[in-house]
């Protein structure tokens, strides 16, 4: 079924690169040890736990100033031999991205739109004064992880291989400067379904204390400390009861600006999509891009606009507001089923719809996972075929 709703396969381009990658396979000594590593496998990919449990192999490549990009290789998964001074544990010059790998009825394995990954980590590293890595050998990387570790694509209903590039400065060195050592690496780790009892709405906790990012920053880059900074919020939001955080911009105005790891969208009774304009201290999200694309398909009025929470509070007490989601690769869509916070010192707690998944919420949804998971037509050329 998979190959007649999508074609599109790596180009020679990228497939060169994935045969230039030096493989150092696993080494095992007997057949018996081969069934036992099959058999632990098949248990862990029962029941995956989202990054808990990680496949064989790793893919890597090096950067060395002046030099370039070299030393392609997949290589048993592992510690990394750092020295204590290496950069990137003083001044977090890392950046990452997250995309997954499906396997398809016919048990082909296909990832989704890989090149806005590879496009958003060169943003990313730019940003953070990193090597531009080339769209193709990031491409390859996966390619070449993947085929090494294909037993480990899981078939079961909403399952993936969630795949984890990143890059980070190497060179021991204690100097604020960026790094003249780079690597990239590719781990991959089996992911069952987000949501194994069903789509379930969360609850959000609007921080209007602490902020996610500031313009100039790295708001809209994919980096470990935008992360870190997110930790204590979504801690004291969690205290409270709150499964999630949303963020507002620095200005006075309270815009909206995102969770912590996935985009927010808002529906409105008449049927029109809203999400916050990407404004340089937001994630290009590759889910909300789709999602978008998806929602103009269905003729459904899209708009993406500066949204100010004095203006959503209006737009929900007047009823203007019929469901809210947020989205991102992980869980792909998840629901929104409270919001409440805290403006100027007056509490509002707002209860979205009847607090169940919205009709609108879900047919998105379910359209975009039926693309990654070769159950509909590929009309926009998003999948492409690793094995």
């Amino acid at each position: 079924m998979g190959m007649s709703l999508a074609s599109h396969t790596l180009p020679e381009s990228v497939e060169r690169l994935v045969s230039e990658f030096k493989y150092v396979p696993q080494v095992v000594a007997s057949d018996a040890e081969r069934e036992l590593k099959d058999e632990q496998r098949e248990q862990k990919l029962a029941s995956p736990k989202f990054g808990t449990v990680f496949t064989d192999h790793m893919a890597l490549i090096s950067w060395v100033n002046g030099k370039g990009w070299r030393d392609l290789r997949v290589v048993p998964y592992g510690p990394l031999t750092l020295d204590p001074a290496t950069a990137v544990f003083h001044y977090a010059q890392e950046v990452f991205e997250g995309l997954k790998a499906y396997r398809f009825p016919d048990g082909s394995i296909w990832t989704f739109r890989p090149e806005m990954n590879a496009k958003r980590l060169n943003k990313s590293a730019t940003r953070l004064a990193l090597p531009e890595l080339p769209v193709d050998m990031f491409a390859a990387a996966c390619a070449a992880l993947v085929r090494a570790d294909k037993k480990w694509v899981p078939s079961s209903p909403d399952s993936s291989l969630y795949l984890r590039p990143f890059m980070f400065a190497s060179e021991p060195f204690l100097g604020v400067r960026p790094a003249n050592a780079v690597e990239f690496v590719v781990i991959a780790s089996p992911a069952g379904s987000y949501f194994a009892s069903g789509v379930k709405p969360v609850s959000i906790w609007v921080d209007t204390k602490y902020h996610r990012a500031a313009p100039g920053g790295t708001g809209d880059a994919k980096c470990g400390g935008n992360y870190a900074a997110s930790l204590l919020p979504q801690q004291l939001a969690a205290a409270q009861g709150f499964d999630q955080v949303c963020y507002l911009d620095v200005g006075a105005g309270g815009r909206i600006e995102e969770l912590g790891g996935m985009n927010l969208v808002f529906v409105r009774t008449d049927g029109t999509i809203e999400t916050p304009a990407l404004s340089g201290t937001i994630l290009a999200g590759v889910t909300r891009d789709s999602l978008l694309k998806l929602a103009k398909d269905r003729g459904l009025n899209v708009v993406e606009r500066a949204i100010h929470l004095p203006e959503l509070l209006e737009d929900f007490a007047a009823g203007n507001i019929a469901e809210v989601f947020s989205c991102g690769t992980a869980a792909v869509v998840t629901p929104v089923g409270r919001l409440a916070g805290d403006l100027h010192g007056k509490r509002f707690d707002i209860k979205v719809g009847d607090g169940n998944p919205g009709k609108i919420t879900m047919e998105l949804r379910e359209a975009l996972t039926a693309i990654q998971y070769g159950l509909a037509p590929d009309k926009h050329g998003w999948m492409t075929r690793l094995v």
